[in-house]
């Protein structure tokens, strides 16, 4: 029995060239060494960035061996770049399942599964990963976090209880601790978090400024000003103190005293400017969150700035704050100080488009983004800014140089903006007559973001216009209305596309709709309104409806208006000149 056995085993086994019996393991060292060499000929391909060469040999290694976690990794890399997220997340399940010890591994596909949103999934796994790495500060973390997101704020501070367990006290800890308590309503175990902290940090003063805080949330000042004393005592120059100190004057209804603490220190020559700054912020924040009179803030920035007045970060802060003031004048002035100082920083820059923007200066828009091209020829939001003012100002050429120039700056994974680009270009090429390439432009477009709705509403208006594509864009137009149902732009564009079909009694239903909704204020809607009602053989209203347009065209200063004139004149539908 034993004989036969083994003449069968021998006979089993495949000869090599050189007349010697290769066994298993010799197979198996082959196959090792093959996978080996596509292994590495990825890397290098990767390396190179050959990436399309390295996913395939990637793949090919996978089917010499399926097991390997190392190549399942990889893969899953290129799946998320790919876009593919479900495919990246189960190449990195089969990483971690054919290398369970391995961490890396199990803390990606963690992250992976928390960014994707599959919180059940995450939390799983960040529970091993605590229980294997009880050190691991930022695995508690993105338990505690991914708990709170469920909404198991106990199970967070639990989390967070373990971590300190593990690792000792510390701010980071517990001020998250604070914050969940309060979360839940648990005051005095929120303040007990504080009090561990003022304890063990006795010579740290915004513990005690803390503390006071929270006494004042309470609406026991008195308590609070103890605390403050305390603090002024371990550091008398703390910020904190300073805005704190104020918030118990405002409570104490003396807004005098409150603004008087913040004016001593920004007078105050012993704070440096960065802690004038961060109390002055601060103090304005308080102001802002809690709607009080903003304008004796302005008094305080004037009295900074008296010191001051080459502190750019000073000069932009001070412009943001006049912006949520609506003062648009003096915020430019602020904005400008620092793009004619310091020309490099695009803060300012994009701050002063802002203004221009917000005030809808044309003429302003244009030569803010001009300047701003000379430093940033590679922004495109400057190209696309300056190219709509143009628009609008009736420029194409220019217009149509600045977007095709800017479009070239647009990297392609920012479809949003592509998008954008190239519905202005649509715009505009239509403007000047070359409708061929505005709906190229404008499919374009829409190949970036289908859903565009401005772009979706202005080609579908256009093939109205040039009576072409009609059923194309009732589509497109049919698709606004299901985002926007009640937008009056988007419901006149959907009524005149029908008109131009002549669907004349369902075009009047929308027209009247998109009056409905607020579109009664648009001469144009009015326009087509009496068209409409020319059409379905109310001429008296036609006319009526015609006139209120003209009225409206006439006292906003707009010219094109002959058509409209003909036709209240003659009674009688005639279709505007494009």
């Amino acid at each position: 029995m034993k004989a036969a056995i083994f003449f069968f085993i021998v006979c089993s086994l495949p000869v090599l060239a050189d007349g010697s019996i290769s066994t298993p393991a010799d197979s198996a060292y082959r196959t090792g060494k093959k996978f080996d060499y596509f292994f590495l000929e990825a890397m290098r391909s990767k390396e190179n960035g050959e990436h399309s060469n390295a996913f395939n040999t990637l793949r090919h290694a996978l089917q010499i061996d399926s097991t390997s976690s190392v190549v399942w990794a990889e893969l899953s890399d290129y799946y998320l770049y790919l876009q593919l997220d479900s495919q990246a997340v189960e190449a990195l399940q089969k990483a971690v399942r054919f290398s369970p010890d391995n961490f890396n591994y199990k803390v990606s596909l963690a992250g992976m599964n928390r960014e994707k949103g599959n919180i059940p999934e995450a939390i799983g796994l960040y529970e091993e990963l605590v229980e294997e790495n009880p050190d691991k500060a930022e695995l508690h973390f993105h338990l505690s976090n991914l708990y709170l997101s469920s909404g198991e704020v106990d199970k967070a501070i639990g989390s967070l209880n373990n971590l300190e367990n593990n690792a000792g006290m510390s701010e980071v800890i517990s001020m998250q601790k604070y914050k969940l308590y309060l979360s839940v309503d648990e005051k005095e175990n929120a303040l007990n978090e504080i009090e561990k902290l003022s304890a063990k940090f006795p010579l740290e003063a915004k513990y005690q400024i803390l503390i006071g805080d929270f006494y004042m949330e309470e609406k026991e000042p008195e308590k609070a000003l103890a605390c403050y004393e305390k603090a002024r005592a371990i550091d008398p120059k703390n910020p904190l103190y300073v805005v704190s100190m104020s918030n118990y004057y405002e409570q104490k209804g003396d807004n005098e005293a409150a603004a008087g603490e913040i004016e001593k220190a920004l007078k105050s020559s012993s704070l440096d400017i960065e802690t004038q700054i961060a109390i002055l912020g601060k103090y304005i924040q308080n102001l802002l969150l809690n709607k009080r009179d903003v304008e004796s803030a302005n008094a305080l920035f004037e009295t900074l700035m008296a010191q001051h007045s080459q502190e750019k970060e000073l000069n932009l802060m001070y412009g943001q704050f006049l912006v949520s003031q609506n003062k648009w004048e003096e915020a430019r002035f602020q904005f400008q100080i620092v793009t004619e100082s310091n020309p490099e920083d695009m803060n300012a820059w994009l701050q002063l488009l802002n203004v221009a923007l917000r005030r809808d200066s044309l003429d302003e828009i244009i030569r803010v983004c001009g300047a701003a091209l000379i430093r940033f020829p590679e922004v495109p939001e400057f190209y696309y800014y300056k190219s709509s003012a143009l628009y609008q100002k009736k420029r194409f050429e220019a217009a149509l140089l600045s977007s095709k120039e800017g479009v070239k700056y647009v990297p392609e994974k920012n479809r949003a903006l592509l998008s954008t680009f190239y519905g202005q270009l649509g715009d505009i090429y239509h403007e000047t007559g070359e409708k061929q390439k505005s709906y190229e432009a404008y499919d374009k477009s829409l190949e970036y973001n289908e859903n565009n709705i401005l772009i979706l509403n202005n080609y579908a208006y256009i093939l109205s216009l040039d009576k072409t594509q009609l059923d194309k864009a009732e589509s497109m137009s049919g698709k606004c209305l299901k985002f926007q149902p009640k937008n009056p732009t988007y419901v006149d564009t959907y009524a005149w596309i029908l008109f131009r079909k002549g669907n004349y009694s369902l075009s009047k239903f929308y027209i009247e709709s998109a009056i409905t909704n607020g579109g009664g204020e648009s001469a144009d809607v009015l326009d087509h309104y009496g068209d409409i009602l020319f059409k379905t053989g109310n001429t008296g209203k036609a006319v009526q409806q015609w006139e209120k347009a003209l009225e409206m065209k006439e006292k906003n200063g707009e010219t094109d208006t002959a058509v409209l004139k003909r036709k209240i004149e003659n009674r009688m539908y005639y279709e505007t000149e494009k």
